[in-house]
Formats: C-alpha cells, structure tokens, sequence
C-alpha cells in the first residue's frame, strides 16, 4: 500500500485525511479480497458485505477503489459499473445560543472552553484545530494562519475569531511555554472530540466540532457576510467564477468582514 499511499499524495495531490480513508478502504478491500484475483464480481460481492452501512460510508468506499484500480492501477474496467449511492438530504439542525450556553457552561477546564470557542469562532474543521500550533495563532489580531497545504478539495486561508475566542485562548495560555512550534492543543481530532463528552453528558446537548462549524457557518450567514467569504473562513473551495477569480481573500479583507459581522457565541 505504499506505493499506492504515494500515488495518493503526489501524482492526485490529496489531503492527508483523504488519502489515510482511501489507503484504510483499500486494505480492508484487500484483506477480505484474500488470494482471489481482482474481478468486478469480486468487488461486487464486498460492496454486498456494506449494505447494512450508512449511503456516505458506501460512497466512500466505492470512492476509494476507483482511486486504486481506476487511477492507481490503470483497471478502471473493473469499477465502471459501480454508482454512488445516493444519501438522503437532511437540513441540518444546529444547536439554539441557549443551548451553545449551556454546553459551554458545562465545560470545565480552560483548555476546553479555548478549544470550544476555537471551533465555533473560525468554521475550522477538527483535524484543522488539531494540528494548530502556537505559531499559527495571533492573538493581537485574532487571526488563525494555519501552516498545512491546500489541496484539491480544501483551501488554508486566513480565519479569524472573536474576542470572546482570544480572552479564552490568552486564559489557556497563561503560564505555559509559548513555543511557536508547539502544538496549541495536545492530542488528534478523536482526543480533541473526547474533551466535550463529559459536557455533553451534563448538560444533555451533543455537540460536537463538526456541529460547531455548522454553527458557525449559520451564524455569519445569518449575520449577511456573503457566502463566499462564508467558505474561505471554512476552508472551502470557492464555488463560483466570482468567487475563485475576482475576490480578494487577503488576512486584512477576510479580518474586515469578520469583523464587521460581529459574531458572538455567549454575549
């Protein structure tokens, strides 16, 4: 699988995210496969196996061998046949301000309440956040330059927080060793996630960082801060010819219309 980890990385220039779930379907693919040749029927036969699976995950594995025999292996033959599932649109529900309290509240630690604030005040992913170093903060300016390559799927442009986000964040920092180079909150994505089950558990509301950067981007919605500038705070590709050629998406430009829009989690 190194070679086809490689492949991922260099000849489609993938983000680190998606080649570890391509090259984690691939090798279950490939342990169940056994000493059988390849055969559509065969990839038939497991795609059998996750009918019980969620329509995304079934997507996401259909997704990953026809990276590998399509474009790794020059077999595209043997997965032509196969659709992506289609998943059942479902308008999501973010959490109430009250609600966004109440959790908050619930949270004991300033570390954990820099870290929730973090997440709801920038529209970051949680992979994003974990890989935050000290360096990648300015405090002084309340913006988040995060030091990870853009990929063919997710843009790194400056995002910002507020000053609810930078009191917190200079609380959690008080004391500690302000090496730029260090990490801002130790663990991964799962440990990060782990912080708010306590809190969910108190207060009886799940959020989690996926639903605070839906809340976020409702928010600055709600607030008139245009959809494009929505997605560059996000790290979306910019969807539209306006968006991708004739926006300026300076740190000073994004900083002003962040700033502008006023968002508030707890005020």
């Amino acid at each position: 699988m190194t070679d086809f980890r490689r492949f991922c990385e260099v000849d489609l220039q993938l983000g680190k995210w998606a080649i570890r779930g391509h090259v984690a379907n691939t090798r279950n693919f490939l342990r169940w496969l056994g000493e059988r040749e390849f055969s559509t029927e065969a990839i038939r036969e497991y795609l059998g196996t996750l009918k019980e699976k969620s329509a995304s995950t079934r997507a996401n594995v259909i997704k990953s061998l026809r990276r590998f025999f399509r474009d790794f292996l020059g077999q595209g033959e043997l997965v032509a046949s196969f659709k992506l599932p289609r998943s059942e649109f479902k308008p999501n529900m973010v959490p109430t301000r009250e609600q966004i309290r109440q959790f908050y509240n619930a949270l004991k630690t300033p570390a954990d309440k820099a870290l929730f604030l973090l997440y709801a005040t920038t529209g970051l992913r949680r992979s994003e956040v974990a890989s935050l170093t000290v360096g990648d903060i300015d405090l002084d300016r309340r913006i988040v330059l995060p030091n990870i390559e853009s990929t063919t799927t997710k843009r790194r442009w400056a995002s910002c927080f507020n000053q609810e986000t930078e009191q917190a964040l200079r609380e959690y920092l008080n004391g500690h060793a302000l090496d730029p180079s260090a990490k801002l909150f130790s663990g991964n994505g799962d440990t990060l996630t782990e912080r708010f089950k306590r809190a969910s558990e108190a207060s009886g509301i799940k959020i989690t960082p996926q639903v605070l950067r839906e809340w976020f981007a409702c928010e600055m919605g709600a607030l008139n801060v245009p959809d494009r500038f929505v997605d560059a705070f996000c790290g979306r590709v910019p969807r539209s010819v306006l968006a991708r050629h004739y926006t300026d998406y300076s740190p000073e430009r994004l900083k002003a219309i962040y700033d502008r829009a006023g968002l508030k989690v707890l005020g």
